[in-house]
């Protein structure tokens, strides 16, 4: 009698077992912590439960119902002025509206200081344009090397596959072509693309992002990640994604299983408040975890949403007990109409020299500040090192005390 077939990969983990995980790594008790610290807003008996959305939906009914104009956001929130102003704005001119059903249950519907609302509800303040503001902050423009590729490093590039996503936050970077309508970039007209890539073997690391890439339809997605594959210099693939945070019904069984075949495939999602730590979410990570992709975030450093040591603690940990690793907190690009959500550069530094020390080193992501006009990323550190001599190096710990580290001889 022959032996039943192994099966190849991990096993699919049970409905039980990912509710167990999505327990585990429960952020509840950093949430009641925060509140504690007047860090995140205080529930009121007083008022009544926010819009009913549905959670429990498919992807596909969650981007159907998403909300998408003016009059559905004022009938699931409390729209303060200056938010329904900038939401005509962004109806008639500005960076779309898109947020699913699932990220809305999210916002507090009377509280415009909610840190997932302000991420996605738009602000007259997006008609203001304040010094350094540019439309292309990252120089993509200027470094495009074919149709939807840019370039900015040697051995990798950026493929913009759609530019759509499930939802448009209000920094975005490329707010000036997503939601533009034309949705996916078929696999022909990417030809060109892929034709440069196998022309330029030096590049190894396939950056797909867009819009998100992950909100387009598993076959497609499957077909895009196989035609990458088929470049024999290409190593790894990379998927850009926020699709755990505002749409985590997405990351389905049957899309781990088609993804998981063209590995190395790693994860770069996008968490930025430890309130989007839903067990919706953490279990969207956990499946893609067991899954066999490295899952990665890059937290945007965003004015009066996380720019707090304390939040970007809870949020780093609840990361790490998900499994995934804080990667980068980025300075927020310098995109038209997003100063208010900016801030200084020495704000991130300050934040980051609290977090040393403090939080183990898993949780602890680089500070990076993305170049204007494309020219790369730069890492931003405290400045640890206090004096200089012959041979030594005074050092300053995360404790405040100088150090005196001594170079080997000279032989």
């Amino acid at each position: 009698m022959a032996a039943a077939p192994r099966r190849l990969g991990p096993p699919t983990p049970t409905p039980a077992t990912e509710a167990r995980m999505a327990a585990l790594v429960s952020p509840s008790s950093l949430v009641r912590e925060l509140r504690e610290r007047r860090l995140v807003t205080q529930p009121k008996a007083a008022r009544p439960p926010r819009a009913p959305v549905s959670r429990s939906r498919t992807w596909q009914e969650q981007l159907r119902g998403s909300v998408r104009s003016v009059e559905q956001l004022a009938r699931a929130l409390e729209l303060t002025p200056e938010e329904l102003e900038g939401a005509r704005r962004a109806e008639r001119e500005g960076l779309p509206i898109a947020i699913t059903p699932y990220y809305l249950s999210l916002c507090d519907r009377h509280d415009a200081t909610c840190p997932v609302r302000q991420q996605c509800v738009p602000r007259i303040d997006e008609a203001k344009e304040v010094p350094g503001d540019l439309v292309d902050p990252l120089g993509e423009v200027d470094h495009e090397v074919a149709p939807h590729l840019v370039r900015r490093y040697p051995d990798r590039v950026l493929l913009l596959a759609t530019d759509r996503c499930a939802v448009y936050c209000r920094f975005c970077t490329r707010s000036r072509i997503v939601g533009d309508g034309g949705g996916p970039v078929s696999i022909e007209r990417l030809e060109p693309a892929f034709a440069w890539i196998a022309a330029h073997p030096e590049i190894r690391d396939i950056i797909v992002s867009g819009g998100d890439p992950l909100a387009m339809a598993t076959e497609r997605l499957d077909r895009l990640l196989g035609r990458i594959r088929a470049i024999p210099s290409v190593e790894t693939i990379r998927l850009a994604t926020r699709v755990p945070v505002t749409l985590p019904m997405r990351i389905t069984t049957e899309l781990v299983r088609a993804l998981r075949k063209h590995h190395p495939v790693w994860v770069m999602t996008h968490f930025n408040h430890p309130k989007e730590l839903t067990p919706e979410s953490i279990a969207a990570c956990t499946r893609l975890a067991d899954g066999g992709f490295p899952v990665m975030n890059q937290t945007v450093l965003l004015a009066g949403i996380n720019d707090d040591p304390d939040v970007l603690e809870a949020l780093f940990r609840g990361l790490v007990r998900a499994r995934v690793r804080p990667y980068y907190l980025l300075q927020a690009d310098p995109v038209l109409g997003t100063g208010h959500l900016r801030t200084p550069l020495a704000k991130g530094v300050a934040i980051l020299e609290r977090l040393q020390g403090r939080l183990t080193g898993i949780a602890l992501p680089k500070l990076i500040c993305d170049t204007p006009g494309g020219k790369g990323k730069v890492p931003l550190l405290p400045d640890y090192v206090v004096g200089r001599g012959e041979g030594t190096t005074t050092l300053r710990t995360f404790r405040g005390e100088d150090v005196t580290y001594v170079d080997p001889p000279i032989s």
